[in-house]
């Protein structure tokens, strides 16, 4: 049971021409998992004042600073503390009979190497994975009123951030093949400086003529970006107790593990819009804007979005007066075009390796060569959208409902392209293809009872789908850097790929009359589809018999709010859901394997054993030799996907507003409250399947690799008691 800290504190102060605000606040919380907890110190004030009538000027400032201990827990590394908890036997003992703590040395039946790697609680106490974040955000504005509805406004906003991060693993605390513990000690080291500032430019005019409204604004804007990063991975520190840089044996140089980078970019825009609207009943607003980025290349840097939206209240129309029934009924429309830079920095150029050697008689010379292609004509990525509503509220607003309909496409994805190999390199930046959103969400309020006792709801649900239109010239799929995935024409994108299972080998007959994976299929072990009808069961190449194993992206979601305020009494429910949504499971990759190197699931026990014995024709043999176990651990298929739908009541709120305080303060409120209170869910691949419905850091393709669980940190049970004063 942990006890986190939350404090806010705020001072306000209001006069005729000056307005003020400081917010201070601290937060504290210990970690769900050993050795892990968070702090943030964070303070805010903001400053408006009024020189006269036509000037006002203003000042916010936000500095912030963060300290993050988590242990890394994930099977992202070796040194995840539940991946390895998951993985260890259960019959391991933490110590060993000499009160020295245990290590875990397994030999796979399959091969010649050695696992190693300390146990889960040798990792928590002893490794350091700690990030230290400063922020400081600045803004200030000037604004002018030279007329009558001409505002003239300047703003710039400023952000100054830092991150520390530092990584010590020592040599009894690692993860290593073919080199038991204790082993090599490793540390990283990162300081990261980002500076940020926008300039922000409007003129914004506003004219009534009679029923007619209008407001017309137009301006520019100014950002700039800068990145100064610096990494440093070392391994063999002579002694554990000293990890600095100058105890390493061996500090990595080049590609990703030390190096140091500097890296911008800017954006310069130009934008305008039109809002109008006549009796306040018919609406539209047009604008359009030119973005011009640094991150393209010179024939493409600049990007024009034009969008017009429309809507129609037909409630305040005459013939709607008459009845009772409806008390708002409101049309919209909108079409707009939008686009997207998010590719990094400098892919359109044709970059330098400046570590490349050459061998000149006897001598080794220092080089330089080009490394990547560049790519002048690589642009904006656009996206064309239309949306279309409907907002209608009922008997006197006691029943509201909100639907949206949209659809949008994405064309001149920003991706990374394959190249042939006789380039000499192997991909470079481009504009390709075209992918298909849609979907139709649903948000339904109601006022249950009124009075005393006054019971409210709000529920939603959406529904989302994407279609992968077209790739790069004669491409119709691409696959996920952890060939996990695949991104195909005609299909969802970063959907799971793999093999399909189909029991196992029952006995001679059954191996003799089915297709084979080449030297490694024997009975008992899992048999898979031979998708491509050849008789062979392959991966990778022509003859590919893997298939699309399952989708990370749920049919629908939803959530439901319910309120009840009885007198001085508040409580709340809030749910939220997904459903149809599928997770692939890391861990299983090594606990239903029979390498007889890491722990089983309990279901494994019901594997294979004999032809007699044929369990429960889902999980296969023990290793029988030639490999076959390799099929298990490596071969991904369709066993290892897991459907992921859930219900979580997420949170659970009960309120007291305390009497007759008026004379000390504005109001005074008691509250208790649970965050994470159950989850409804058949997901078997861990214990919540929120961990990782987003990418997480399986490979670089973003949401063309997401939906893997990679058993990451846990999402933990909060409960909270607190008070909220207002003076």
């Amino acid at each position: 049971i942990f006890f986190p800290q939350n404090y806010n504190f705020t001072i306000t102060s209001n006069t005729e021409k000056l307005r003020s605000a400081v917010v201070a606040g601290f937060f504290k919380q210990d970690g769900v998992v050993l050795n892990s907890d968070y702090e943030r110190f964070s303070l805010r004030a903001n400053l408006d004042y009024d020189i006269s009538d036509r000037v006002h000027i203003g000042f916010n400032v936000a500095p912030s600073y963060i300290i993050d201990n988590v242990p890394r827990t994930d099977g992202t590394r070796g040194e995840g503390i539940l991946f390895n908890a998951l993985h260890t036997w259960p019959i391991m003992p933490i110590y060993n009979a000499d009160g020295t703590r245990t290590t875990f040395n397994r030999l796979p039946a399959d091969t010649g190497n050695i696992f190693s790697y300390a146990n889960w609680l040798t990792s928590a106490e002893q490794i350091t994975n700690e990030t230290k974040d400063i922020n400081l955000l600045t803004n200030a504005f000037l604004e002018y009123e030279p007329i009558e509805g001409l505002t003239i406004k300047t703003t710039l906003n400023a952000e100054l951030y830092n991150r520390r991060y530092e990584f010590f693993s020592p040599t009894t605390a690692t993860y290593r093949i073919n080199n038991p513990i204790p082993t090599n000690s490793e540390a990283i080291w990162e300081d990261r400086n980002d500076f940020s500032w926008l300039n922000e430019n409007t003129v914004n005019y506003n004219k009534s003529f009679g029923e007619h409204n209008f407001s017309l604004l137009g301006g520019f804007t100014f950002q700039k970006f800068r990145r100064d990063f610096s990494r440093v991975q070392a391994q063999n520190f002579a002694d554990d107790r000293l990890p600095v840089i100058q105890g390493a044996a061996d500090i990595n140089r080049g590609g990703n593990q030390t190096f140091d980078e500097i890296q911008e970019w800017s954006l310069v825009s130009f934008l305008s819009r039109l809002t109008y609207n006549y009796k306040g009943k018919y609406l539209l607003t047009a604008a359009v804007r030119s973005d011009g980025s640094s991150r393209f290349g010179s024939e493409n840097r600049w990007g024009t979005f034009p969008s017009v939206s429309a809507g129609w209240i037909a409630s305040d129309e005459d013939f709607m007066q008459n009845q009772e029934t409806f008390s708002l009924v409101k049309l919209r429309a909108s079409y707009g075009v939008t686009g997207n830079n998010n590719i990094g920095n400098y892919t359109q150029y044709a970059l330098i390796n400046n570590t490349v050697n050459a061998v000149f008689g006897n001598d080794l010379a220092p080089g330089s060569a080009v490394n990547s292609l560049s790519n002048t004509n690589l642009g904006w990525e656009t996206t064309k959208q239309f949306d279309a509503g409907l907002d209608v509220s009922l008997l006197n607003d006691r029943l509201s409902l909100v639907y949206d309909y949209y659809t949008k496409n994405t064309t001149n994805l920003l991706y990374n392209v394959q190249v042939a190999q006789e380039s000499g390199f192997n991909e470079f930046s481009d504009n390709i293809g075209e992918i298909k959103f849609w979907g139709h969400e649903f948000a339904l309020n109601t006022i249950n009872t009124t009075g005393k006792f006054r019971w409210t709801t709000s529920a939603n649900i959406s529904f989302n789908r994407n279609v992968v239109k077209s790739l790069a010239d004669g491409i119709d799929r691409v696959y996920g850097n952890s060939g996990w995935h695949i991104t195909k024409v005609g299909e969802p994108f970063g959907q799971f790929y793999g093999h399909l299972s189909d029991g196992v080998y029952l006995n001679q007959e059954d191996l003799d009359t089915s297709p084979q994976v080449p030297g490694r299929s024997t009975v008992g072990s899992i048999k898979l589809v031979d998708v491509n009808g050849d008789g062979v069961i392959t991966r990778g190449g022509d003859d590919d018999d893997r298939a699309i194993t399952g989708n990370p992206f749920p049919d629908f979601t939803y959530g439901i709010t319910n309120t009840i305020k009885y007198g001085n009494w508040d409580f709340s429910v809030v749910g939220t859901g997904s459903q149809g949504n599928q997770l692939l499971v890391r861990h299983l990759f090594s606990t239903t394997n029979l390498d007889g190197v890491f722990n089983l699931l309990k279901d494994v026990e019901n594997r294979f054993r004999s032809v007699e014995n044929p369990g429960d024709g889902f999980y296969g043999t023990t290793v029988g030799g030639g490999n076959v176990t390799g099929i298990e651990r490596d071969w991904i298929n369709d066993r290892f996907v897991a459907d992921a739908s859930y219900f979580n009541i997420r949170n659970i709120t009960l309120g007291f507003t305390l009497g007759g305080v008026e004379r000390y303060f504005k109001s005074a409120r008691l509250y208790a409250s649970i965050q994470n209170v159950y989850i409804f869910t058949k997901y078997w691949g861990g214990p919540n399947p929120e961990i990782s419905v987003q990418n997480n850091g399986q490979g670089d393709g973003g949401n063309l690799e997401s939906g893997v669980d990679i058993s990451g940190y846990p999402v933990p049970r909060i409960v909270s008691v607190g008070l909220n004063l207002n003076f």
